[in-house]
């Protein structure tokens, strides 16, 4: 069985230095999948922006600023593809169990938006992150900065299938965060993209479909420009999730702008992204501990913050993976090509 789990990156901070947010994993020891709970037990303002045309998402209209709901107590990212979405089941008995949840008079509602990536190629697809997986993650989270890699939703995570899923490498887990005058801006990104991650600092590429003898990276972006076909796709079977979390006060109108902002994120670490066969979702979520007032930064800083974090997420997810070996299947690492 694959390593399921890695230490995690030094010097670029986790989500989890927001005030008021905890991750728990649940990784599944019979074949790489899993899911990733985001715990906001006071409570958070959410938003939502859903970017990829294939989305498995739950919950994700009550994120809608003219609707009812203010705050959420969870977001559950999970492998599995739509059966995958059980896991937020888990984390709702889990938090009824501890009185978390909107107070409706007949019982305390917790609310979990969710969504899901597709995993299935990797090992036995009947095996899928249920309720009981979910319930795990949430009874695992912590202040604690999360591991990264082959763990949680990122456990059978992929990148670099637009040439076929043979050349592809090992995506995972990743999280990074970043502060500006008292506030600070986290994210966890899940990477499954069809497309390559890039470094943004030195817009080269770090992991993604590699040349036909598997030997070094392809580089999709200049293959596609000088005329390469890519193999036929089956819709929705990529997407990059992630949460972005600030200790900032935040309205639900500014929490969804700040969602859609931090997708610049993505395009900066992900070439291509965003395309018919992705289902890229992000979440941003808001505790309210530090009043957007005097020195702290406004939305247009905050923006960058949160497209920071998301690219620096993404690029630690594929540098802490851990190549998989499944019979005749083989997924190197970012680790291995370097």
């Amino acid at each position: 069985m694959p390593e399921h789990s890695s230490p995690t990156t030094p010097g670029a901070g986790a989500i989890t230095d927001v005030a008021g947010i905890e991750v728990g994993h649940y990784s599944d020891p019979r074949r790489p999948t899993g899911c990733t709970v985001i715990l906001a037990r006071e409570g958070a303002v959410a938003g939502v922006d859903v970017r990829g045309a294939a989305p498995g998402t739950r919950e994700t209209d009550l994120l809608a600023p003219g609707n009812l709901v203010q705050q959420v107590h969870a977001v559950m990212l999970a492998g599995g593809s739509a059966w995958g979405l059980a896991a937020a089941d888990g984390a709702m008995r889990w938090l009824e169990e501890r009185g978390v949840g909107l107070d409706v008079r007949f019982g305390t509602l917790p609310i979990v938006p969710a969504a899901v990536l597709f995993d299935l190629p990797v090992g036995d697809a009947r095996i899928r992150p249920d309720a009981d997986a979910g319930y795990a993650a949430c009874a695992a989270a912590s202040r604690a900065a999360p591991a990264e890699g082959n763990v949680g939703a990122g456990s059978g995570a992929l990148v670099g299938k637009l040439f076929g899923i043979d050349r592809a490498m090992k995506g995972g887990i990743g999280t990074a965060s970043v502060t500006v005058n008292g506030v600070t801006v986290g994210a966890l990104i899940a990477c499954n993209a069809l497309g390559d991650v890039i470094d943004p600092n030195t817009a080269q590429v770090v992991a993604g479909a590699r040349t036909e003898d598997g030997s070094a990276l392809l580089d999709i972006r200049r293959a596609l420009l000088r005329g390469d076909l890519p193999k036929p796709l089956l819709a929705g079977t990529n997407t990059t999730l992630g949460v972005v979390a600030t200790d900032a006060v935040l309205s639900k109108v500014q929490a969804n702008r700040l969602a859609a902002v931090a997708h610049d994120g993505l395009a900066r670490a992900i070439n291509p992204v965003h395309t018919m066969s992705d289902g890229d979702t992000l979440f941003a979520l808001a505790t309210g501990r530090v009043p957007l007032e005097g020195d702290a930064p406004g939305m247009t800083v905050l923006g960058t913050m949160a497209a920071e974090a998301v690219a620096l997420a993404t690029v630690r997810a594929v540098r802490a993976a851990r190549s998989v070996r499944l019979g005749d299947s083989y997924f190197p690492a970012a680790a291995d090509l370097s």
